[in-house]
């Protein structure tokens, strides 16, 4: 039990080791390209390094540990090529570009800090379920109706269903954004008519089936904080929070919000004059 717990120790240092040279990489190559929001490019990846890190480390290589660190690594290629695709050209996001106005003669040591150490440790929490899989031995697939196999199969169904949500919103909104003719407008068709977020429910919901299928691991129930991190910093700081502030005042979205449910979908409500 103690060279178990030594061995899984070793491993998180590595992969910690690992993640830490990453993000130095990224913050080298944001502070020579003075854009920070180029971590949001390196962010995906930053989840699959650590998947593929607890699995080669651990070397035991077991279905369940097999598809999640899968499943991770289609999420994180999808959100980075997206997010390259979505920003190419256009130089900082305002957001980080606000935080070097008021960060002034300090801003490297607070880009360093604040932004890419702060978000790698999102990142060694959130990805926690699917790490926590990867260096325990897997708990073999008994039949098609024991507690292991159904864990698998609900937890990677509820995946899928968050990343088509994820994905599909994201096509979506970017076809709309791109459509010159739609310039003002506010986007309610398809996935945006019942949630203000599809995007952001989808990435929630890949989480919580993430961390569905770690349940059937020992002790597996203490890694829900990493789905409940990613569900608080989506909808009060990164993601809805700051989506609603900046269309604060705009009064077409304004209707948009009182008739679309914010996160989870549901039918959108009747319209009252």
């Amino acid at each position: 039990m103690e060279d178990s717990v030594i061995e899984i120790l070793q491993i998180y240092g590595w992969t910690g080791l690992f993640l830490l040279g990453f993000l130095l990489i990224a913050f080298i190559v944001g502070s020579l390209k003075k854009d920070n929001s180029i971590m949001d490019v390196f962010y995906g990846w930053g989840f699959i390094l650590v998947a593929w890190s607890t699995l080669l480390l651990k070397g035991t290589f077991g279905i369940r540990q097999i598809i999640v660190t899968i499943l991770v690594t289609i999420w994180g290629i999808r959100l980075s090529n997206y997010v390259l695709i979505r920003n190419w050209g256009k130089g900082e996001d305002k957001r980080y570009q606000n935080m070097r106005e008021r960060w002034g003669n300090k801003v490297l040591i607070n880009s360093l800090f604040r932004i890419y150490l702060f978000q790698g440790l999102i990142i060694f929490l959130v990805v926690f379920p699917v790490s926590f899989i990867n260096v325990n031995d897997d708990v073999p697939l008994d039949s098609l109706i024991s507690l292991s196999t159904l864990t698998l199969i609900f937890g990677s169904l509820v995946w899928i269903l968050g990343f088509l949500y994820e994905t599909i919103g994201d096509i979506q909104l970017y076809r709309f954004l791109n459509d010159p003719a739609n310039k003002g407008k506010v986007f309610d068709k398809g996935l945006w008519r019942n949630t203000q977020h599809p995007n952001y429910f989808g990435e929630v919901t890949q989480w919580w089936g993430l961390y569905i299928v770690s349940l059937v691991i020992p002790f597996g129930f203490i890694t829900i904080f990493g789905p409940i991190i990613i569900t608080y910093m989506i909808i009060n700081v990164s993601g809805v929070r700051l989506i609603n502030k900046r269309f604060e005042g705009d009064s077409e979205y304004d209707k948009y919000r009182r008739r679309t449910s914010q996160f989870i979908p549901l039918p959108p409500k009747k319209e009252i004059d």
